[in-house]
């Protein structure tokens, strides 16, 4: 079986496994450090580990002062935090001028469970979308994650990365020769019938939704889209000229995330059916994390509803 762990915890062990290589990585954290699992690094390299305290806003405009002075700062908080109540700062004080501060946000999404629909945060990948300069990532899995710590690291610019809170299967391991860049999709299962994009723990579930259909003789392409920003448009214009319609599929609000991203890219150059599956535009709500993804369709089941959607409409626009 393979392994499961959780992104955040691959995130806080790939930090102390670079920070020889990086003298200049520094981490600042807003007093969450057991959960976002900054506190390794703390215990390693406590010269260069800044708990802030609940001081989101002020965490990240020290990071913006530390990356003036050559600094790579890693600020981390829960994702409604870092995303939301640091907006304001992330967007003028690191995006505007284009500093090297990467914002991490730990526990996005439904998959928060019981912390509720205060602490679910759905709205972080489209608001950081939005903001000019931003890269947006959210890896899979933890081979994935720690490949993303290091691409960052060596990338010069602002960037939000997403951690998830739940341990998930290790896939892209299974892929020969595996290597993350920013701004390229990774085909993790080739198909000629549908093509499902999926991001976070949901391209997981992707990849259980196309071995269900296999067996119904539907042949189904699952890429996992780890950048929102910048989106692979390569990747996407193949699978859309080559399968005819795409499911795009996301741990986060249908509005604004990788759903509009992929239709607005699409819409332009190869207009073809685009289902976007995700949380419709609501709250969440406090519960076991499983039950509660569930309770709003974040399933393998869930994403085979939308194929079989999109396959449908699919056939009734080719049909003479």
């Amino acid at each position: 079986m393979a392994e499961k762990i959780a992104t955040r915890a691959a995130y806080g062990k790939a930090l102390v496994e670079f920070a020889d290589q990086e003298p200049n990585l520094v981490v600042l954290d807003a007093d969450l450090s057991g959960s976002t699992m900054t506190k390794d690094f703390g215990t390693a390299h406590p010269d260069r580990f800044f708990d802030m305290g609940i001081a989101e806003a002020n965490m990240v405009g020290v990071a913006a002062g530390l990356a003036t002075c050559g600094k790579k700062p890693f600020v981390n908080s829960f994702a409604m935090f870092a995303a939301g109540r640091a907006w304001e700062q992330v967007r003028n004080s690191v995006a505007y001028p284009g500093l090297n501060v990467k914002v991490v946000g730990s526990h996005g999404g439904l998959s928060v469970g019981e912390d509720g629909a205060t602490h679910q945060c759905i709205e972080d990948l489209a608001i950081m979308r939005a903001i000019p300069n931003m890269t947006v990532l959210c890896p899979c899995d933890g081979h994935e994650m720690r490949q993303a710590v290091q691409a960052l690291l060596a990338y010069d610019g602002p960037a939000y990365m997403r951690l998830g809170r739940l341990a998930v299967e290790t896939v892209t391991d299974q892929i020969p020769d595996y290597r993350f860049e920013i701004g390229k999709g990774v085909l993790l299962r080739e198909g000629s019938d549908v093509t499902v994009v999926a991001v976070g723990m949901m391209v997981q579930m992707a990849l259980q939704a196309a071995e269900q259909l296999e067996q119904e003789g539907i042949s189904v392409r699952v890429i996992d889209m780890h950048t929102i920003k910048p989106l692979d448009t390569e990747i996407l214009l193949t699978a859309a000229r080559e399968t005819g319609c795409i499911v795009t599929t996301e741990e986060a609000n249908v509005l604004g995330g990788l759903g509009s991203a992929v239709a607005e890219y699409l819409s332009t150059t190869c207009p073809v059916p685009v289902i976007r599956h995700g949380v419709e535009d609501v709250f969440g709500r406090s519960g076991a994390a499983q039950q509660v993804l569930e309770a709003y369709g974040l399933t393998a089941a869930g994403i085979v509803d939308k194929i079989n959607e999109a396959f449908a409409i699919k056939n009734a626009l080719t049909e003479p």
